[in-house]
């Protein structure tokens, strides 16, 4: 049922019926002023008898009726159409931008692959074993004329062969057998001393109306000197020029082998087919012919090189075709649609008719319990403010109900034993009222009564104290033996009360302060809350402000081992100094950053800045706080691992402390991320160990490595026997279970000699130093001995 979702406090936008003022006066007048109890509720609501169906209307009436459905039902089925063929129209235009789009890729590959087959070439004719050496090329450039046109022979196809010695100067010249132009091998020669140019890296600028298909990757890298195939525009031509260098030399550049291809129709003829693109052809300067697409090849500048055209395909035309049949089949569904509607209509009509009484009882009820839900609960509150307004009644109050630790039972049993639950608090709740109060159920564990009772505090607190004792009292659900709590926010209304809005804020304000008081009490509202909980507001802004900014401070507070001469550990502690109001201690501002769900990210600053800072200081311990809510998480050690591996700090120096309270509810999962962690080499710390349930269970059941003996036993050592001897308890707990044990709050010489005498392990407080800054602790690790040594603190003691 989801029982455990639990509505935001925020009553002043608590939402109301919207209703007619026939069903308004009907809940005003008719409701019963009373709740009665979960299983007489239920039983009646089941035995009910159905309402009457309405008598039939008449003719004309059913005629309006037939009418007002038949003309929005027109309206869309027009609408739908209209969507229809312009979603076709959409997607035969779409199908045609793909497809050309397809086209363009298409032969933009088919002229890299013909480069590629080039660069193919030229480099298997390097690495032939007729190929010339490079020094015979700068050397000797007319001895190698013979051997050049044989080892150049097999490059007759292309339409231009160059060599092109370490110097920039062109040796050998081979034109192709199809080649009959010689003023395109002119106007290629000089092209290609730029090519070389470019190629040596001597400009940076490639060359003008050339576009580079291949080139640049580190696969194609030779002696320093890239592999390059450019398309360039030579006299209004297109051809492919591929450079390749040849061989290598201890001190000049290498030469370079050039070929020339052009780009004839006959080679576009071919991709054409291959691709099915239809007269592929290339246009120059004057418009493309009628139906044909057109697509440019641009050099660096921009500046056109070549302009493709052909004629593409166009499968919109297609898709319309077969998109049509669906829409004529669609319309028929329609209009099937709507007869069907119009057949059922009446019979539709008297079944809504039939059910309506029952719905308005279901949208006034919990589903669950039965009890008036919430939109009951604020018309009844509204009514109830309205009688003691004019006087009907003396005064009335509102007793807003959460329970404490219902989502420990939802999380440990499940859910059908928090349903069971609320069902068996309803019960309790609704034996204990007057017959003319009203509970309620606002909502997953809050609960709300209406008592006319009187304004005497005194009163409120012991109705209160009773429900409190009811509620708390053991459950049996299903073999289980549950013990909840139940806090309590009590709003008196009197004449001079506001709207229902001020009467909820005003309970939820009260439950507010009696859950931050320690739970399992009620408190009356007053109008200091009014300033509490505005000043807490602002402060909870502002922390969001300054952890969002990561302008929290981190304080260090040094732990030493038992004789107090030895640094052993740090323990990291959020310290927040507001701009307007100076230090803020964290008893005032930790609490609301749990409330609020601060405490997250909160956490994961100081744990970060913990592992960051505490990279300073090799072979110390960091111990960081972690709350019940940040380790509930189930990214936490998620996060713990993240945070570890950026920041490089090692794992095993890291110790996580851990409240009592953190593993209440949580045991499998708790255990399950303590493992986890424990596995990496992270210690933990069960912290304040002796002011919660002291369960050895945990103790036997969780990893810890160390036990925290809390401030309150340590400063009571001196003066009650019965705090020492606790704390001699609990070391000889942690030693026999292995555990080291840490004793926190140490003030004195005299607390030092007896804890350490104890057999206390470690121990930190302001006898061994403050909280400090990071290079404070530097200090203070560096120079131990600044402090009193112990064996001054026994003579000390001696002789006073």
């Amino acid at each position: 049922m989801g029982n455990a979702a639990r509505a935001p406090h925020e009553f002043s936008q608590t939402p109301r019926l919207q209703q007619s003022a026939s069903q308004s006066q009907l809940l005003r007048h008719n409701l019963p002023r009373s709740t009665k109890p979960f299983a007489e509720q239920m039983v009646s609501g089941m035995q009910s008898s159905p309402p009457r169906v309405r008598e039939r209307s008449k003719p004309t009436g059913w005629d309006r009726t037939r009418l007002g459905v038949l003309v929005p039902l027109g309206v869309v089925v027009a609408v739908a159409i209209v969507c229809i063929v312009v979603a076709a129209l959409t997607s035969a235009q779409r199908a045609d931008d793909v497809a050309l789009e397809r086209e363009r890729q298409l032969l933009t590959r088919a002229i890299d692959n013909h480069a590629e087959w080039l660069m193919l070439r030229l480099r298997n004719t390097v690495k032939s074993s007729a190929s010339v050496s490079a020094e015979d090329i700068n050397q000797s450039p007319a001895v190698v004329q013979p051997r050049l046109r044989s080892w150049l022979g097999s490059l007759i196809d292309h339409d231009l062969v160059l060599v092109v010695d370490s110097a920039g100067a062109i040796v050998y010249s081979q034109p192709g057998q199809n080649s009959s132009d010689p003023e395109l091998s002119m106007a290629a020669v000089s092209r290609a001393h730029a090519i070389v140019e470019f190629m040596r890296g001597r400009t940076a600028r490639m060359p003008a109306g050339a576009m580079r298909l291949l080139g640049g990757a580190p696969s194609m890298r030779h002696h320093g000197v890239a592999e390059t195939v450019f398309l360039i525009n030579i006299r209004d031509r297109l051809n492919l020029v591929s450079a390749i260098p040849i061989g290598e030399t201890s001190a000049a550049p290498s030469p370079f082998l050039l070929t020339v291809r052009t780009v004839d129709q006959t080679m576009l003829a071919h991709i054409g087919e291959r691709l099915q693109l239809a007269d592929l052809r290339m246009v120059g300067r004057e418009p493309e012919p009628e139906g044909h697409n057109a697509y440019e090849f641009v050099d660096g500048n921009n500046d056109r090189i070549v302009r493709f055209a052909w004629i593409p395909l166009k499968p919109g035309a297609a898709i319309l075709i077969s998109v049509i049949p669906f829409i004529g089949i669609a319309l028929a569904g329609f209009t099937i649609l709507a007869g069907l509607v119009l057949r059922y209509m009446r019979y539709t009509a008297a079944t809504i008719a039939a059910g309506e009484n029952r719905l308005r009882d279901l949208a006034l009820h919990d589903p669950l319990c039965g009890l008036p839900n919430r939109n009951f609960f604020g018309d009844r509150l509204e009514s109830t403010i309205a009688d003691v307004q004019r006087a009907v009644l003396p005064a009335a109050a509102v007793f807003y109900i959460d329970l404490d630790h219902f989502k420990d039972v939802n999380d440990t049993l499940g859910h059908p034993i928090g349903d069971e639950l609320i069902r068996n608090v309803t019960l309790r709740l609704s034996r204990m009222m007057r017959g003319d109060d009203l509970v309620a159920r606002l909502g997953g564990d809050e609960f709300a009564v209406i008592t006319a009772a009187s304004a005497d505090h005194a009163t409120l607190h012991e109705i209160a104290s009773r429900m409190i004792a009811t509620l708390c009292a053991p459950y049996s659900i299903s073999g289980h033996t549950i013990v909840i709590g139940a806090s309590i926010g009590i709003a008196v209304i009197d004449r001079r009360t506001g709207g229902s809005a001020d009467i909820m804020r005003y309970a939820d304000m009260a439950l507010y302060r009696a859950k931050n008081e320690g739970r399992n009490r009620a408190c009356i509202y007053d109008a200091v809350m009014d300033a509490d909980l505005s000043q807490r507001k602002l402060i909870e802004q502002n922390l969001r402000e300054t952890i969002a900014n990561d302008a929290l401070g981190v304080l260090y507070q040094p732990i030493f081992n038992a004789s107090g001469d030895k640094v052993v550990g740090v323990e990291a502690l959020a310290r927040w100094r507001h701009p307007t109001r100076g230090f803020i201690p964290p008893t005032e501002f930790i609490p609301i950053a749990e409330h609020s769900g601060l405490i997250i990210e909160l956490g994961t600053q100081v744990l970060r800045r913990a592992c960051l800072d505490g990279l300073a200081w090799p072979g110390i311990t960091v111990s960081v706080n972690v709350s019940p809510l940040q380790f509930r998480r189930l990214d936490f050690v998620n996060v713990v691992e993240r945070i570890l591996a950026e920041t490089g700090f090692d794992p095993k120096r890291l110790e996580l402390e851990l409240t009592e309270t953190t593993l209440l509810g949580n045991v499998e999962s708790a255990e399950a991320a303590m493992l986890h962690l424990k596995a990496l080499g992270v210690c933990f710390a069960l912290d304040d160990f002796g002011t919660g349930y002291s369960s050895l269970l945990y103790l036997r059941r969780f990893p810890f490595d160390k036990l925290k003996v809390d401030r309150s036993f340590v400063h009571s050592i001196e003066k009650a026997a019965d705090a020492a001897a606790i704390v001699h308890a609990v070391v000889s707990l942690g030693r026999g279970l292995g555990m080291k044990v840490t004793a926190e709050g140490v003030e004195t010489a005299e607390q030092h000699l007896f804890l350490r005498a104890a057999g206390v392990h470690y121990m930190q407080g302001f006898r061994f130093g403050r909280p400090a800054e990071p290079a404070d602790i530097e200090v203070r690790i560096a120079t131990p001995g600044i402090y009193r040594s112990l064996a001054g603190d026994a003579n000390a003691a001696l002789a006073g």
